[in-house]
């Protein structure tokens, strides 16, 4: 089985979050028919798990029993959205909250955690390909992937991203709040001891301040498209 999911391709693109990279994996993935995985969707829905039986965050043990115990499926809405199902419930709209962020992010601190996650992420390269956005695809989940890109933006214009998409969603937030939050966030994602936020050797940097979404998804085929090295 090993060998036959490392005939697949992959691409990965990371980066810190408000960066763009679950909305442009989204769109490349189905422009090349690709899968497409959003790994911290999965740490996401153990987090909300726990949260819904009560589990202390800083309990590791638990939490790897929940991650153990927690079944996360992904459906298409029909409208090209996908839906993210948490135990039999859905629980996309809880997702993509700030407190589901922090807790996505508190939980991926945890090794064992991280390993518990680690083969149920690498099952999804199927063929014909697949898309992986996260922190860590190009680095730990898929090293051997043919392309890698990571994508990253001004702590502003993450801030500015997030507060737009939450406004439409009506959700009352403000934007220095949410600069905060990104930027307590980095700090967690990029110093934490295990699989610390940073771009892969051999991944292309895209900056996506002031880019629009297609002139990014352009730049990502580009590479896709090119013999991997």
């Amino acid at each position: 089985m090993a060998a036959m999911d490392a005939s697949v391709p992959v691409l990965t693109i990371d980066g810190p979050s408000g960066s763009g990279k679950g909305t442009i994996s989204r769109i490349v993935a189905a422009r090349l028919g690709w899968h497409y995985l959003d790994s911290g969707a999965l740490y996401r829905a153990v987090g909300i798990a726990a949260g819904w039986s009560d589990i202390d965050l800083s309990d590791a043990s638990a939490l790897v029993r929940c991650t153990f115990d927690t079944h996360v499926e992904f459906r298409d809405d029909g409208a090209g959205e996908p839906r993210v199902i948490v135990n039999g419930t859905d629980a996309t709209d809880e997702l993509r909250t700030e407190t589901a962020g922090a807790a996505a992010s508190a939980i991926a601190a945890i090794p064992e955690v991280r390993a518990a996650l680690k083969e149920r992420q690498r099952a999804f390269r199927q063929p014909p390909g697949l898309v992986a956005d996260g922190r860590d695809m190009g680095t730990v989940i898929f090293p051997d992937a043919a392309h890698k890109v990571f994508l990253t933006a001004s702590a502003e214009e993450r801030a500015e991203r997030r507060y737009k998409q939450l406004k439409a969603k009506g959700v009352s937030v403000t934007i220095d709040g949410l600069l905060r939050e990104i930027l307590a966030r980095d700090a967690r994602d990029a110093s934490r001891a295990v699989a610390p936020l940073r771009p892969a050797s051999d991944a292309v940097p895209i900056d996506t301040t002031g880019l629009p979404i297609e002139a990014v998804v352009a730049r990502v085929l580009d590479i896709v498209s090119r013999p991997a090295a």
